[in-house]
């Protein structure tokens, strides 16, 4: 997930200067992905933001919950895309991503591949961090202990200037921003 981190941010960067998809539909996505993943420092800062965008505190509960109440009909099928992306640890069905494209075209399509690859990315260091906030608290995560949580947290500064290499040679050579899974 790292490895597509450049890439995604750049292409998110851009959506903003353009406006082709909307903040708050970024935002219901990127809660659809933290509600999969649980991560309880993401679903924190995701709330700020969706706040700040104008969504209300019963949107935002609903996509935490993981309920359809606020899904919109011309959104549901990235809603729909960005939680299989999260089930599948960031590597979605071949089929699934184009029928995304074929739903919202190409351009589209890759604003909503990079605003779920970047909550992946944040989950990866949310996850160990809220369970280690919380193991600070005394009540530490169920299934998780000390050697992971810091191990993600340091490991994670420690391989970032890496992934940034490889996305750039991965940029470079003309890959593509995604993998699928392998059926």
């Amino acid at each position: 997930s790292y490895l597509y981190a450049p890439r995604a941010i750049r292409k998110l960067r851009q959506n903003k200067r353009k406006g082709l998809i909307s903040q708050q539909f970024i935002e219901r996505m990127q809660l659809a992905v933290t509600e999969v993943n649980g991560c309880a420092a993401c679903s924190y800062a995701h709330t700020t933001f969706a706040l700040r965008e104008g969504m209300s505190n019963e949107e935002i509960s609903s996509f935490l919950a993981g309920a359809d109440d606020y899904i919109q009909p011309e959104e549901a099928k990235a809603i729909i895309f960005a939680q299989h992306f999260a089930d599948s640890r960031g590597y979605p069905e071949k089929d699934a991503y184009e029928a995304i494209i074929k739903e919202y075209g190409k351009e589209k399509a890759r604003i909503i591949l990079s605003a779920v690859q970047m909550m992946i990315a944040g989950n990866m260091f949310g996850i160990p961090f809220s369970a280690y906030q919380s193991r600070r608290k005394g009540k530490p995560f169920k299934d998780s202990h000390i050697g992971y949580e810091l191990g993600m947290l340091v490991g994670g500064v420690l391989v970032l200037p890496i992934a940034l290499l490889h996305a750039l040679l991965l940029w470079i050579v003309g890959k593509p921003n995604i993998r699928f899974t392998k059926t």
